[in-house]
């Protein structure tokens, strides 16, 4: 059994305490090889974080009064112990002061303790782990081995493993480290290739590791820092049992980092089974509407709806736009394409490359519209997004607020409209209530003046063939296989045409016909026909 499996989190956290850069208890239970961050065993000055200040408290809660925005404490990355060139890679992608979320957690987590980090989406979690990541990593003194990664980064989708490895790999590169990315969908030779090759950082869809570790592609005895981001969403999707047995795989000293927006569906377990000891930091309620979000509900009569939704695609900015059925985002992306608003889909029955397609050229900014399913409510980063449109209400409240997530992200303001019949009014009254939020609530009937003054000016409108949205490369021709050569064929003795007839049945799965006596039956035949 684990031996962290009784730990929960400490719970003291009114009572400062005198401690220096002491690492997490598990840390004393390993070699003088282990490179914690901090040691003799740093290579090198600027990859070792700086010690922790004395006099600080052992559980950091961080929970704002409802409605109170929480701003950053004026510390800057230096000042949180983050390695000059990973403070040189933020600043030039224009990220130059901490959020809260990471002012909270960097401190411990780069001092090795193992942390539990809860905020809602778009609070800079990805940067809060990364950074402790790669440092702790290059300050290790283990070499690189084939087939056994030294840090791992599990998530719960396709498209959020290329997203943190996007954040990432820069910030790796820059301290000398190795980065892979590894999901299904995709074939697996050039992954393996990576794995052999040495790897520093994995980053790691559940099912896929665990494919590679079976084939014993992969092994995790030699990681030293796992990350479980998005983990109420791998609950939400069933990953959990994998999530554990991968983590069952993971030295058991090595340490912890635990991101989610909820502890419930079995996320408790996780942390009281895998983290020892974690300080808790908390920038948000658990599940919380962003206050820079702006709320409507846009009732309507189902005649007029695919009207209206396409009067609230005609804006200028990014817009999201959500259906509830994977068929319902196709359809209304080629709707709105059709009409002279480029739009792309995301969704479950789509290949990953088109995925990556779509979702690029809505990140890109070739295309302003994407009409997904709740596979872009989580983890989808992309920035300036204006408008979210919930084209079909959702059923619960959580997806409400991560389905709207996608806007008023960083600090950022941002529009969320719903759309409802006036057989939903109920519905989306509970809703609503659930969620914490007070709509403004607008009967639109066939006066759409509301969509102007929310949208504002409508973009220009673009020929469907002129559009620019991705299609699938085509295939190249194939060439027709020439006739084959006809030779001339000995006949077959007699009694043999029948047998080797039915040797043919056998070779190419057709079946047999059963040889069948009683009169008025003809003879039977070697092989069935059809």
């Amino acid at each position: 059994m684990n031996p962290s499996a009784s730990r929960g989190p400490r719970t003291s956290s009114a009572t400062p305490r005198s401690e220096g850069p002491v690492p997490n208890p598990r840390r004393r239970r390993r070699s003088s090889g282990s490179g914690a961050a901090g040691t003799s065993g740093a290579p090198a000055a600027q990859a070792a974080p700086r010690a922790v200040p004395a006099q600080r408290p052992a559980t950091a809660e961080v929970i704002p009064d409802a409605g109170v925005e929480v701003v950053a404490d004026g510390r800057s990355f230096a000042d949180l112990f983050v390695p000059q060139p990973l403070v040189d890679v933020l600043a030039a992608t224009g990220v130059v002061s901490p959020f809260p979320i990471q002012t909270a957690t960097l401190p411990d987590s780069m001092a090795g303790r193992d942390v539990l980090g809860r905020g809602r989406t778009g609070s800079g979690k990805t940067i809060a782990f990364a950074l402790p990541l790669v440092t702790r990593v290059a300050a290790s003194s283990r070499p690189r081995r084939a087939g056994r990664p030294r840090s791992l980064v599990l998530v719960p989708t396709r498209e959020l493993a290329n997203q943190v490895a996007a954040t990432i790999t820069p910030l790796a590169k820059a301290l000398g480290l190795r980065t892979t990315v590894v999901f299904g969908g995709v074939g697996q030779n050039p992954q393996v290739t990576a794995l052999r090759e040495g790897v520093d950082v994995l980053i790691a869809c559940p099912g896929r590791l665990e494919d590679l570790i079976r084939q014993g592609h992969c092994h995790l005895d030699a990681v030293e820092v796992t990350v479980l981001d998005e983990a109420d969403h791998m609950a939400d999707l069933g990953f959990l049992p994998g999530v554990k047995r991968l983590l069952d795989a993971t030295p058991a000293g090595g340490q912890r980092l635990l991101f989610s927006a909820t502890l419930d569906n079995g996320i408790d377990v996780l942390v009281k089974r895998y983290l020892s000891e974690p300080v808790v930091h908390s920038v948000d309620p658990a599940v919380a509407p962003v206050s820079t979000m702006e709320h409507h509900v846009l009732e309507v009569g189902a005649d007029g709806k695919n009207t209206l939704v396409r009067e609230l695609a005609s804006g200028q900015g990014r817009t999201v736009l959500f259906t509830r059925t994977k068929h319902s985002a196709k359809k209304l992306a080629k709707q709105l394409t059709a009409a002279g608003i480029p739009a792309v889909d995301l969704h479950g029955n789509l290949s990953q490359n088109a995925r990556e397609r779509n979702l690029a050229a809505f990140s890109d900014g070739s295309v302003k519209v994407l009409c997904a399913t709740d596979i872009a409510a989580r983890g989808i980063h992309v920035d300036d997004v204006s408008l979210v449109v919930h084209v079909d209400p959702p059923t619960e409240h959580k997806a409400y607020l991560h389905r709207s997530g996608r806007t008023a992200r960083a600090g950022a303001g941002g529009l969320v409209v719903t759309v409802a019949t006036p057989d939903q009014r109920g519905d989306v009254r509970t809703l609503a209530r659930q969620a914490g939020i007070s709509p403004q609530w607008t009967n639109v009937g066939t006066q759409h003046e509301v969509v102007g003054r929310l949208v504002g000016p409508a973009a220009a409108w673009v020929d469907p063939a002129d559009s620019p949205v991705p299609t699938a490369p085509a295939q190249p021709e194939r060439r027709a296989k020439a006739p084959a050569p006809v030779t001339a064929r000995r006949s077959a003795p007699a009694g043999e045409t029948s047998r080797r007839s039915a040797l043919a049945g056998e070779a190419t799965g057709a079946p047999r016909r059963r040889r069948r006596g009683g009169r008025g039956r003809g003879p039977a035949t070697g092989a069935a026909t059809s």
